[in-house]
């Protein structure tokens, strides 16, 4: 099933540690006549679809050696649960609380755990049939098409590389109340603009360390996560026993001093809090058994998250009034004005404990991103090249840490927080749009009538949604709602009653398809509507840039490496073949 010998993988440039090995770029004349074939080549890849098993054998074995399997549904759960309770519960809680939602910010952690446990049910049902180090990337380029999933890789570089940069900052932030000092006074204090002034080193030296760990061993990290996420349970428990201890009712008057939109601008920040599940799925690759250890690790380790979340904020908002938390380090200062100063050490050395395994975590999940678009070419091959001896990808793993140092040394929590998610309510969008294709349209087996109607009523949710987000943020008015929500709730009803489902799910399935994958769609697309414009112009300028480095060499490598793949196979029947090996290997799984 592997395309082609090793000598002909070689030929090709996989693994050759060439940056750009592809035909277009051996020379300026080869390059001059890839450019001018632009637009067909663009036309292909729109509209070009992988297939489950290209993604779980021919692309996966572009990076020369395989990933080693040692991870099962207890460690995909400890894995989650680390790389998730980081410094959203503890500083975004505080900060959200203070600046948006007063003591409703448990509301807000409801609404975001709720979106998030909606994509947690399409990240599986995908991870379980395609279980590959791509994760989203790989399941948009089956359902979606080349491009679509190449825009989302940029994003979901973008959301990790931002997302471990948030991370590292609160990291510094409670490494310096630990030690008694005011949260900048280890920063670098420059005269560049506003939230990139103050440079953190000791950023960079914890992402450093984090980083070699995480390209040792998976199953090391994976057991050092699980030791340190204990502890770090330990301290939930801790801090909300000894907060509820000091509790006082009345610090919950008024409930929500900034009414429903500061519940739901607060919901969209914290939304950032929950990132981090989608890297278990990453994971699926080294997982022994995906059918039953996915579904298990995701969905208990987002229960898990959710009910600590909330437990956390309520906690909170019962010790101070929320005109008075520190939006720095909340739940420190906090048992400081409640006379439990001892306490503040526990819960800082406890902070840097969650956030360490969340930063280790995040490491190892992006990295398996970056493997799997490199195997593709949309990215240099070098990043997809796998470790013989450790079994892990240390090129990307060592370039993901070192982007992420850069922009952690640089640039404001509070900036980082908004900027992650958005790309990441972009991509759990996608991801929902990409499971109703997969349940409702099937190559060669779809009807054009039915094809039609499953893109009018895509169509439909999706503009309803917007809509519905567009009267939030920019309406006091009712009236628009009236119009928008029946809109969508007929859209996904003309979906269910009028569209067979194309496919079954094999192994897991989301249920209650199509409602719950199109709620997901409208309420990522109702929480995109509540950041602030800034987020929108930032990313707008980060899609550009994809853009413009796909149109130029991503786009021509891919593609080269696409037709050279085909070339190498021509003559063979596949399709029969393809199927009984991939139900093989999903039997093995199962």
């Amino acid at each position: 099933m592997v395309a082609g010998s090793e000598s002909e993988v070689k030929r090709r440039g996989y693994g050759s540690g060439q940056f750009l090995p592809e035909e277009s770029f051996q020379s300026w004349t080869s390059y001059a006549n890839a450019l001018r074939q632009t637009h067909t080549r663009l036309y292909d890849r729109v509209f070009t679809r992988s297939t489950d098993e290209e993604e779980i054998f021919e692309i996966r074995a572009r990076s020369g050696h395989e990933m080693k399997k040692t991870l099962n549904w207890w460690d995909l759960i400890w894995f989650g649960v680390g790389v998730v309770i980081g410094a959203g519960v503890f500083v975004l809680t505080g900060l959200e609380a203070k600046v948006d939602a007063g003591p409703a910010i448990i509301l807000s952690y409801v609404i975001s755990g709720l979106c998030a446990m909606l994509s947690v049910f399409c990240y599986t049902e995908f991870a379980v049939e395609i279980p590959v180090a791509g994760s989203s990337f790989a399941y948009l380029r089956v359902e979606l098409g080349d491009f679509v999933a190449y825009i989302a890789a940029g994003n979901i570089l973008f959301e990790c590389v931002i997302g471990g940069a948030a991370v590292a900052r609160a990291w510094t932030s409670y490494f310096t109340s630990l030690l008694n000092h005011n949260y900048n006074d280890f920063r670098i204090h420059t005269n560049l603009p506003t939230n990139y002034n103050q440079l953190d080193p000791i950023a960079i030296g914890v992402l450093l360390v984090v980083g070699l760990i995480a390209m040792k061993s998976t199953k090391a990290t994976s057991r050092l996560n699980a030791v340190s996420t204990i502890f770090h349970i330990v301290l939930i428990i801790f801090v909300i026993v000894a907060g509820l201890i000091k509790a006082k009712p009345s610090n919950y008057t008024p409930f929500a001093p900034f009414g429903a939109k500061g519940i739901f601008r607060a919901s969209s920040v914290v939304f950032f809090a929950y990132l981090g599940f989608d890297a278990v799925a990453t994971m699926a690759e080294e997982t022994k058994n995906p059918a039953k250890d996915i579904p298990l690790g995701l969905v208990g380790s987002t229960i898990i998250i959710l009910v600590a979340y909330c437990l956390m904020a309520v906690t909170l908002c019962l010790m101070q009034s929320y005109v008075d938390i520190d939006k720095d380090a909340g739940y420190s200062v906090a048992f400081q004005k409640v006379g439990m100063n001892w306490a503040k050490y526990i819960v800082d050395l406890g902070a840097l404990i969650g956030m360490t395994t969340a930063l280790l975590g995040g490491a190892v999940g992006q990295a398996r991103y970056l493997t799997h678009i490199a195997r593709t070419h949309m990215l240099p091959p070098w990043f997809a090249l796998v470790n013989e001896k450790t079994g892990t990808p240390v090129n990307a793993t060592l370039t993901m840490v070192l982007g992420t140092a850069i922009i952690a040394f640089f640039t404001e929590l509070d900036v980082l927080a908004k900027l992650v998610s958005i790309s990441t309510l972009f991509i759990f969008t996608l991801v929902a749009i990409a499971l109703l294709v997969r349940r409702y349209y099937a190559t060669g087996e779809t009807n054009r009538h039915n094809q039609n109607l499953l893109i009018m009523f895509l169509l439909l949710i999706l503009s309803s949604s917007s809509a519905t987000a567009i009267c939030w943020a920019r309406s006091d008015s009712w009236i628009c709602y009236v119009i928008t929500v029946p809109i969508w709730i007929l859209s996904t009803c003309g979906l269910w009653m009028f569209v067979p489902q194309a496919r079954k799910p094999k192994l897991w399935g989301m249920p209650l398809v199509p409602w719950l994958p199109s709620l997901s769609i409208a309420m990522n697309i109702f929480l995109l509507g509540s950041l602030d414009y800034q987020s929108f112009v930032r990313f707008v300028i980060w899609t550009v840039a994809l853009i413009v480095y796909y149109l130029l060499f991503g786009l021509h490598a891919s593609y080269d490496t696409a037709k050279a793949e085909k070339n190498v196979n021509v003559g063979v029947t596949k399709d029969e073949e393809d199927g009984k090996e991939l139900e093989a290997f999903l039997g093995t799984s199962s």
